[in-house]
């Protein structure tokens, strides 16, 4: 059980980190690192439940306005500009998933954290849901089996 209290306290202390601002953040989703202070809220950003919805959002910040460029810049119909971009932005995208681990693993080691801390948190994280679901259920089929 002792995983489990130091899951507990690593989730606490993310959710005490500061967030970087709007502009720390954009630097941050283009690829830059944040100071020592947003340290633990890197590492919260790589391990937390939703993690690969956070990595599409920071893909996008870096697709989108090249995207854009593009339709206006490019000369010809719009629509094979727009899809144009949506097909090169698919591709990165796509691209981008297959090295999903691998990306944050370097974002948190862009953090200070050793390679592998960001998949050791999750894999921490995910046994501590699963036993809470274990124990749930568990008492669940107690209460229902329960004499009365």
């Amino acid at each position: 059980m002792r995983w489990l209290s130091r899951t507990r306290r690593s989730a606490s202390r993310a959710a005490s980190a500061p967030r970087p601002g709007i502009v720390r953040w954009l630097w941050y989703a283009l690829g830059g690192s944040l100071p020592a202070a947003h340290r633990e809220w890197v590492l919260h950003d790589v391990t937390c439940r939703t993690w690969p919805l956070r990595h599409l959002l920071r893909l996008l910040v870096q697709v989108v306005p090249v995207a854009l460029v593009l339709v206006v810049l490019i000369p010809g119909p719009l629509w094979v500009r727009l899809m144009a971009a949506m097909g090169g932005s698919l591709v990165g995208l796509f691209y981008s998933f297959v090295f999903l681990y691998e990306a944050t693993e370097h974002r948190a080691c862009k953090a200070g954290y050793a390679h592998g801390t960001a998949a050791r948190v999750r894999e921490e994280r995910h046994a501590a849901r699963a036993l809470a679901t274990a124990v749930r259920e568990f008492e669940r089929g107690q209460r229902r089996h329960a004499p009365r």
